[in-house]
C-alpha cells in the first residue's frame, strides 16, 4: 500500500524534489559513512576528514581516500539512480539535491544535481587553485603521497569535497533551500537525516506544505513528518515507483 501511495504522490508532483544520501550509492558498492561497516566505524572523522587535520597532515586524508577513491571511481549508477533520472526526465522531479560526492546521479542522466557536500570527481591546488580530475590523481597516489600540484610543483592538492570544519557551498545551499520552499512533494532517499544543514532541506519543504516520502533502510528522525515511509533498498523501491507512474 505504501508503495502505491508513494507513486500516487510522485505522480501529482508539479515541483517534486529529491534529497539523496549515502544509502543510494551504497548499492553501487560505495561504503556509507555511518551505520554498520561505515567509514566512521573504522576511522575518526575528525582525524582523517576535517580541514584542520588535512592542513596539518594531508597524508592522513589521502591514505584513506586512496582506497575509497578507487572504489568510487569504479562505481556505476544502480537502478535507484536510473529511476530518479527517469522521474526527472518525465517532469516529476525538478532537481536532485544530494549529500553524495560520487557523481553517479550525473552518470545516470540526471540534469539538475545540487551537490551539498561538493564533488569527489575533482581536486584543487591549495596554492594556485588549479583543478585536476580525481581520476588522474588516483594513478599518482601509488608513487606520490600526498599528491602535489603539477603546476606549482609543491602545493598540496585537496579534493573539492567539503571536509568537516569547512563552510557548506553557499550557492548550493541557497538553491536547495529555495527549491525546497517551492516543492509540493519531497522525496528523501538513502539519507539518515542526521547531518545538518542538509537535513534542513526536507524540513523546509514540509513546513512549506510539501508531502514527504522517506525511503531508507533504517528509520530516520523525520519519519514522523512523512506521509509515506518505506524501509527498503532504494535500488528496488524507486524502479517500482517509476514503473507505476510510467517514468
Amino acid at each position: 500500500m505504501s508503495l502505491e501511495r508513494a507513486a500516487e504522490l510522485v505522480a501529482t508532483a508539479q515541483h517534486g524534489l529529491a534529497l539523496t544520501g549515502a544509502g543510494v550509492s551504497a548499492e553501487s558498492g560505495i561504503p556509507t559513512f555511518r551505520g554498520e561497516g561505515g567509514l566512521w566505524t573504522k576511522y575518526d572523522p575528525v582525524k582523517v576528514s576535517s580541514i584542520e587535520s588535512f592542513l596539518a597532515d594531508p597524508t592522513s586524508y589521502w591514505s584513506v581516500s586512496k582506497d575509497r577513491g578507487r572504489v568510487a571511481l569504479a562505481a556505476r549508477p544502480n537502478p535507484g539512480h536510473m529511476a530518479l533520472a527517469a522521474m526527472e526526465a518525465a517532469g516529476y522531479l525538478v532537481a536532485i539535491v544530494t549529500q553524495n560526492t560520487d557523481g553517479l546521479h550525473q552518470d545516470a542522466g540526471s540534469k539538475r544535481v545540487i551537490e551539498l557536500h561538493g564533488s569527489g570527481r575533482m581536486v584543487r591546488c591549495l596554492e594556485c587553485g588549479r583543478l585536476e580530475a580525481r581520476s588522474a590523481v588516483q594513478t599518482r597516489l601509488e608513487v606520490e603521497m600526498p599528491p602535489r600540484c603539477l603546476t606549482c610543483g609543491s602545493a598540496f592538492l585537496k579534493p573539492t569535497v567539503i571536509l568537516f570544519g569547512e563552510p557548506m557551498p553557499a550557492a548550493a545551499m541557497h538553491d536547495a533551500l529555495e527549491l525546497a520552499g517551492q516543492a509540493d512533494v519531497m522525496l528523501v532517499v538513502g539519507s539518515s537525516l542526521v547531518v545538518h544543514p542538509a537535513a534542513e532541506v526536507p524540513l523546509v519543504a514540509v513546513r512549506a506544505g510539501a508531502r514527504m516520502i522517506v525511503i531508507n533502510a533504517e528509520p530516520t528522525p523525520f519519519d514522523r513528518f512523512a506521509e509515506v515511509v518505506i524501509h527498503g533498498r532504494s535500488g528496488e523501491v524507486l524502479p517500482q515507483i517509476a514503473a507505476l507512474i510510467g517514468a
